[in-house]
């Protein structure tokens, strides 16, 4: 067996035109400064949320997959992309990726979408050190979605597909914005994120898993002391009275009505218990991610039935096949809005 040392010196002596290709500086959103290569040909997304925009913005410079698609999955995505191999993943829940794989992979650039804190900051140091491979963070927080479509997008020198997909984006938010100028604070919900097969584990306030809720005008009523993902009580849960619960869990989704710690709770005994669609990724979350977009179109339809307006069907598969290049088609719809 080769020494994972010896592999790694290897591989960069074997590959000179890394070295060449990195012809341009940029910052990223920590401000380093990176040099990367012009026009990067082979990507490797760090996580969830840069693989999902990554495959949006430039499928062909796809390596792999941080985590392989689901059966379910496939049906959405394009047949070239959805066949690449799963490699693991450097950040997220389940980071499983070693050096070894990522350099047999041959990328020539390294991506990562998302947070960006001392942690990510740490991390993308220490790979690039380790590997000689560029890595470059970008903000991924909803409230500059469009702006990081854009970098990205200038990142893997595609700039008319960013602008495009950034386009929508800010239409989006633009037609949300519209939207909750009709609605008083006081019509607005409250709202309990479910995760899990028992819906107890949720994300508070200001979490990038929940910020979706806040950003479609509703109200986390998960307050965990924290600013990620928690788990809580049935007791806390009916203390909190949610109006409306988003799950995006189909077990939880399937057996809350019978649930007697959940019976009571005013989303339960009104029937507002939603199933956030989830392929090829999800609506709300999984990840956090531009896929959020048609999840705040998909939130408005559930949150203000009086006042939403369009076509939510045919938004999502506008959506598919602008971002994802995929049209569904009906059956394929009904599937994934659960109708």
């Amino acid at each position: 067996m080769i020494h994972p040392r010896l592999l790694i010196a290897a591989l960069l002596l074997a590959a000179p035109a890394l070295a060449l290709a990195q012809d341009r500086t940029v910052t990223d959103a920590t401000g380093r400064a990176v040099s990367v290569p012009a026009a990067p040909a082979r990507v490797f997304a760090a996580g969830p949320p840069a693989a999902t925009l990554l495959y949006t913005l430039k499928p062909d410079a796809m390596v792999g997959w941080v985590r392989a698609p689901t059966p379910e999955d496939l049906r959405f995505l394009r047949p070239e992309a959805a066949a690449l191999p799963q490699l693991g993943m450097l950040t997220g829940r389940g980071d499983t990726l070693n050096l070894e794989v990522l350099l047999s992979a041959r990328p020539d650039l390294i991506v990562d979408y998302g947070t960006v804190d001392a942690t990510y900051v740490d991390l993308a140091s220490r790979i690039q050190d380790q590997t000689g491979l560029p890595y470059v963070l970008v903000d991924g927080s909803l409230a500059d979605l469009p702006g990081g479509i854009r970098r990205m997008a200038d990142l893997l020198a595609v700039p008319d597909r960013g602008e495009t997909l950034a386009a929508y984006a800010e239409r989006t938010l633009a037609d949300l914005d519209a939207l909750l100028a009709g609605i008083p604070q006081d019509a607005r919900p409250t709202v309990y994120l479910a995760r899990g097969p028992e819906g107890l584990e949720t994300a508070a306030k200001g979490s990038i898993n929940a910020e979706i809720i806040e950003r479609a005008g509703a109200i986390n009523v998960a307050e965990a002391g924290t600013r990620g993902l928690a788990t809580v009580s049935p007791e806390q849960v009916q203390a909190w009275a949610p109006e409306v619960i988003i799950t995006i869990d189909r077990d939880f989704a399937a057996k809350v009505g019978r649930m007697p710690e959940w019976q009571g709770i005013p989303a339960v005994a009104n029937g507002r218990v939603y199933l956030a669609p989830a392929a090829p990724f999800g609506f709300i979350d999984r990840p956090p991610s531009v896929n959020r977009l048609i999840g705040l179109r998909w939130l408005a339809h559930k949150l203000y039935p009086d006042a939403a307006t369009g076509d939510l069907r045919a938004e999502v598969a506008a959506f598919y096949d602008l971002f994802y290049g995929l049209r569904p088609d009906d059956a394929a719809l009904t599937a994934l809005l659960g109708e």
